[in-house]
């Protein structure tokens, strides 16, 4: 389960955006739908993503903000000799509903649907 603890804590204060951003950007790969936003490549790459702060609300029971991130993925081809599949990282974007409860800082993050 994720927690973003600071988020919460930081709710209403003018820190908010940037301590959100920086809590996704210590967020390991797995726990966000990397390889679901892929439009260019094939494969997500790990430790590449980065948050932008999109729009946030003050819902009775948790903060929703959306958010897009920034990340690279790869064309992961055959690898033979003569594959001509570039190797070089492709830059990536998706956006993601993010959800913390308000009572316990666990946090749901979800795709946005475009």
């Amino acid at each position: 389960m994720i927690r973003l603890t600071a988020s919460l804590q930081a709710w209403g204060s003018p820190d908010f955006p940037s301590v959100l951003k920086k809590e996704i950007g210590r967020l390991d790969a797995a726990h966000l739908p990397l390889q679901q936003g892929l439009t260019a490549s094939s494969h997500a790459l790990e430790g590449t993503h980065s948050a932008m702060i999109i729009s946030v609300a003050d819902k009775p029971d948790c903060i929703q903000a959306r958010v897009g991130i920034f990340y690279s993925g790869i064309l992961a081809g055959c690898s033979c000799a003569d594959d001509p599949t570039p190797v070089e990282p492709q830059n990536e974007y998706c956006e993601v509903l993010v959800s913390i409860r308000k009572s316990t800082a666990e946090t749901s993050i979800t795709p946005v649907a475009e």
